[in-house]
């Protein structure tokens, strides 16, 4: 049966759903659909992008050290690279999610796909670091804006709610491929041109997203207010507190305690504000926050995996960046499977099943990779990382059904900006976090191992949060015929 849908809390800042209209009567506001436009090929449009934007989030691992050697950076300066634009990505998607609701998604998606690429062109060219970050940020300004209106574009070309499961579930293998694809491509462009082409090699990509973009239905658009303070607060909160965990010191503390002044100012905002960028009262709707909750527990993990283990490789193992890149290849196989396995069994059994049986094989996983060590073979060290990603995997499709879930339609937008920039939030922290426990690499594997340890108790936690949100959802069905995240059949 189709997955009922959350009634969101009275203090949401949403309306109740209205049907979502179709191509053949289109809307005020909307442009009329291109002629051949479909939900099939909007649903590949919107792969495609999340695809291009979330590689770049795991695509320059296996190229730090490269780049380091070539820019003349260390540790930190090679840590920005990668938060450079995590961070960007992060904090704009909490406005770009209104953004794309405001001015239409399929409008955002093409303006943000050509942003990207152009600035992926800057990237390839950098002359030195600095500007090699600077273009970086420009890159995940751009990517905020692609990643939530792609998603919108497929709540909105799939209205029903089975069929709309699926369709997300290919969208997250999209984005969970781009992650685990991403070390192999890195590794292998690296030894075979230089780090420069894990940039270049967004050129076809972005143009590919850019043609199909042009046969995707338009979207309608919705008067969606910006929170400007809301925005600034968030952007100086997370890279204060960034920026504290990376850099250390005494500029460090003094960052840390910026940070945490400005997150507090942003929540007295969004409390005060009549349209925050993060309505504080989506958590209090229990499928949501704890859709939420899990998403930036299993990427810290995961993601905070990818980033250690390809320094791991290089820098203790001494393996050539593309062997570095091919010991991800095991990883990258299970997830191309597991989340179109994780998208059916979701629409069987409802999204809380996946997710919790997810979360707990990611902590199973990160457990299995504490004994990893320099003189571990590489293929028991290749197995022992297949656990995380199958956990990984079988998790992301499912919490974001559940999130999408429990909001109506023509919030859409708001909902995928909160989840997705939550998780990257969570996948800037997991880089600054492990890049400060290995620290200059005398104690590398100690750090490591710490690391994991931290992401596999986050990781807990959140599934302890999901197993107490089904038992909740149960205790509601049996009051009300309702259910929140376990969903299934009644």
């Amino acid at each position: 049966m189709p997955q009922e849908r959350v009634t969101p809390e009275p203090h949401l800042p949403s309306c109740r759903e209205q049907p979502l209209p179709s191509p053949a009567a289109a809307p005020a506001g909307a442009d009329p659909s291109p002629a051949g436009s479909s939900p099939r090929l909007t649903l590949v449009a919107a792969v495609i992008g999340f695809f291009l934007v979330t590689l770049d989030t795991s695509v320059v691992n296996v190229a730090l050290p490269a780049m380091g050697r070539e820019l003349h950076g260390g540790l930190s300066a090679l840590q920005w690279v990668v938060d450079g634009y995590t961070l960007a990505f992060a904090s704009l998607m909490l406005s770009t999610g209104a953004l794309s609701d405001r001015v239409g998604a399929s409008r955002a998606f093409a303006v943000g796909a050509a942003v990207f690429t152009a600035a992926s062109v800057a990237c390839g060219l950098a002359p030195d670091l600095a500007l090699l970050v600077a273009a970086r940020v420009v890159q995940g300004s751009a990517a905020a804006v692609v990643l939530p209106s792609s998603l919108a574009l497929v709540r909105q070309a799939f209205p029903d709610a089975r069929r709309r499961a699926r369709a997300i579930a290919v969208w997250a293998a999209g984005g969970s491929i781009a992650v685990a694809l991403g070390p192999v491509a890195g590794g292998a462009l690296t030894t075979a041109w230089s780090w420069r082409a894990v940039f270049f090699v967004n050129l076809p990509v972005g143009a590919a997203a850019l043609a199909l973009s042009t046969r995707v239905a338009r979207s309608p658009r919705r008067p969606a207010p910006l929170d400007l303070p809301g925005q600034a607060t968030a952007v100086v909160a997370l890279a204060a507190l960034t920026y504290a965990v990376i850099e250390g010191g005494a500029a460090g503390a003094v960052a840390g305690a910026a940070g945490v002044l400005a997150l507090a100012v942003f929540l007295r905002v969004e409390a005060r504000h009549p349209h925050p960028v993060v309505p504080l009262g989506l958590f209090r709707n229990g499928a949501a926050a704890t859709a939420i909750a899990s998403g930036a527990a299993v990427t810290f993990g995961f993601f905070g995996g990818v980033f250690v283990l390809s320094l791991f490789f290089q820098q203790v193992r001494g393996e050539s960046a593309l062997t570095a890149g091919l010991m991800f290849l095991p990883m990258t196989l299970v997830i191309s499977v597991m989340n179109v396995l994780s998208g059916r069994i979701t629409d069987r059994h409802g999204p809380g099943v996946p997710m919790l049986v997810g979360q707990g094989g990611a902590v199973v996983g990160l457990l299995v990779l504490l004994p990893v060590g320099a003189g571990t073979p590489a293929v028991l060290t290749a197995v022992a990382m297949v656990p995380l990603s199958l956990g990984a995997a079988l998790a992301v499709p499912a919490l974001t059904a559940a999130a999408m879930g429990a909001v109506p339609g023509e919030r859409a937008g708001m909902a995928a900006g909160v989840l997705n920039a939550g998780r990257q939030v969570a996948g800037a922290f997991s880089v600054a976090v492990f890049g400060a426990l290995v620290g200059d690499g005398t104690h590398f594997v100690a750090g490591m191992r710490r690391g994991l340890l931290i992401a596999a108790v986050l990781l807990a936690a959140a599934a302890l949060a999901t197993a107490y949100g089904l038992r909740g959802a149960r205790g509601e069905t049996s009051a009300a015929g309702g259910r929140k995240l376990g969903g299934g059949s009644q």
